[in-house]
């Protein structure tokens, strides 16, 4: 039986935070190229499939994976190349990680049983791929902050980069300034776990998912989409620059019972920066009949 889930994301040592709900996980390994794709399972109830943001790890879900669990048993990956999962077969692309990720499901869901599959930034590329792939199994597909549809967005400052040599505090000040640049619409709500989270990701991180973004895969992929589609989005989202507008309308272009909830003031990273209302609109798409 897995322990009960507190809250997550404002203990005092990030390390242990995180040590924490992990340990409360049930992990559950697919094949991965060479090795292994890791998932971590909480909860109980309807499954649902999370997948994290490029350069990430199951731990961008780390303030949303408490109350979700509370109604769903989460399927929380680390995507194929990040984390603690193995790289995909070459060649390296979101299609072989999206071949990866459903091979994964059909071994654990044998059978017809409907799932539920969100995707954050590049989850969301290849939660798309792979609702392609499984056909009438999604029973729904949530896009968070998705690039992938043939848009590029505006210019943005250029991420600083930690060098040989520097202090720690000097190496913590550059995540910092990165979650700022690309993460954060507010600079004011990067706390240390936020810190914390985003240097282990990076350390760990093997698979380049940036230069697919600028690619119209996703959009592309959604026209063979059967399951209903629905979307979040901070609308301080530097990737949704000029134009968030722009982005749904391609969303609706295959989709035009797109459901939208917009987090007023967010940006990129919405499920960490504004969890709590980042939650309530989750919950209430995944409530609501389609």
């Amino acid at each position: 039986m897995q322990k009960s889930l507190g809250p997550a994301g404002d203990a005092a040592d990030p390390a242990a935070a995180v040590d924490a709900l992990a340990r409360t996980a049930r992990k559950v390994r697919t094949p991965c190229g060479e090795g292994t794709m890791v998932w971590r399972v909480w909860g109980a109830g309807e499954p649902l499939v999370l997948l994290h943001g490029g350069s990430g790890s199951w731990t961008h879900w780390l303030r949303n994976i408490p109350v979700l669990a509370q109604r769903h048993e989460l399927w929380v990956a680390d995507i194929p190349g990040l984390g603690s999962s193995a790289m995909p077969p070459k060649p390296w692309t979101p299609g072989s990680i999206a071949e990866v990720v459903v091979a994964g499901l059909n071994a654990l869901f044998p059978g017809d049983r409907a799932l539920r599959l969100a995707g954050f930034s590049f989850g969301g590329h290849i939660a798309g791929l792979a609702a392609a792939r499984l056909k009438a199994r999604v029973r729904e597909l949530t896009l968070i902050g998705v690039a992938g549809l043939g848009l590029r967005a505006d210019p943005r400052e250029p991420f600083a980069k930690a060098r040989t040599g520097m202090t720690a505090a000097q190496i913590a000040a550059v995540y910092h300034q990165n979650l700022a640049v690309l993460m954060f619409a507010d600079p004011a709500r990067i706390d240390a776990l936020a810190v914390h989270l985003q240097a282990e990701n990076i350390r760990r991180a093997r698979f380049r998912s940036r230069p697919f973004a600028a690619t119209d895969e996703l959009a592309r992929a959604l026209a063979s989409v059967s399951a209903p589609l629905q979307t979040i989005w901070g609308t301080q989202d530097i990737i949704a620059r000029p134009s968030l507008d722009a982005r749904l309308d391609i969303l609706r272009r295959h989709h035009p019972e797109l459901a939208v909830r917009l987090i007023e003031g967010a940006g990129h990273w919405v499920m960490y920066e504004a969890a709590d209302r980042f939650n309530t609109a989750f919950l209430d798409l995944l409530r609501t009949p389609r």
